[in-house]
């Protein structure tokens, strides 16, 4: 069984703003919720930040989780509400069908593999210095970029993202395309996608190596199932790399006018 659990995070604790600024030292607390061999299975999450005041932690488990731990050290444990709401994602994973739509969001880290890197850090110089052939993983930092590797990407995932709907120009007037950065950009079809957020993250993992530096963009939208089979797949194993550090994590939500599910988004 794979469960979908949506916890509340109270900003203004010493322990939240530790775990809000260090994606390694988040990670560490959502494994802290499964009870037997957290490393044995592939956990997803993904932090929503969309009101800093009110962020919200969503995370994706095999096994059912226990997240007290992260109530009483990073949320409102006294407080009225639902602190940690764990669903079954089952009823969700059921309703995906060859054609239905999905609103969706992605938080993701869209990199590209290169033996050349116009800008190297020390470690890359170091490593092409020795003769090491290898290609480097590099983080796409310009919207552009990372607008680009997400769309061109969606068809191996299991769906795609609809053109947005416009009306058709008036006579001799030629239409003006905004891309989802709201950039201007050359006639053609828009898509129903938009970048709401993009960040840099930098970590230590290991005193004596360089940090961890990610580059990650959140992608919000409507999308349709062109594979069933291949998006089932990809919402449970996830999209793209950095997964250990809040990325990949794909949820979707009914369209307005229809039904809410308990595993949406």
């Amino acid at each position: 069984m794979t469960y979908l659990s949506r916890i509340r995070i109270n900003p203004l604790r010493a322990a939240s703003r530790s775990l809000l600024a260090n994606p390694r030292k988040l990670h560490g607390a959502v494994l802290g919720g499964i009870a037997e061999k957290p490393t044995d299975e592939r956990i997803l999450w993904r932090l929503d930040s969309d009101n800093p005041r009110r962020p919200v932690l969503f995370v994706l488990t095999r096994s059912k989780p226990d997240w007290t731990h992260i109530i009483e050290q990073a949320g409102w444990p006294d407080a009225d509400g639902e602190h940690a709401a764990v669903r079954d994602y089952t009823p969700l994973l059921a309703q995906i069908a060859h054609g239905r739509e999905f609103a969706f969001r992605l938080t993701a880290s869209p990199v590209q593999n290169t033996s050349t890197p116009d800008k190297p850090t020390p470690n890359q110089a170091a490593r092409t210095a020795r003769g090491d052939t290898r290609s480097h993983r590099i983080g796409h930092r310009t919207a552009a970029a990372q607008l680009k590797w997400f769309l061109e990407r969606t068809a191996r995932w299991g769906f795609d993202i609809p053109e947005s709907r416009t009306d058709t120009a008036a006579p001799g007037i030629t239409p003006v395309t905004i891309n989802a950065i709201g950039e201007r950009q050359e006639p053609g079809p828009a898509h129903e996608v938009r970048i709401t957020a993009r960040n840099r993250h930098s970590f230590s993992k290991n005193r004596n190596k360089p940090p961890v530096v990610l580059h990650t963009a959140t992608f919000e939208g409507r999308l349709r199932v062109t594979d069933p089979q291949q998006l089932t797949h990809q919402l449970t194993a996830g999209i793209g790399p950095s997964k250990a550090y809040g990325c990949g994590l794909l949820t979707l939500a009914p369209l307005p006018g229809e039904h809410p599910d308990p595993g949406g988004r």
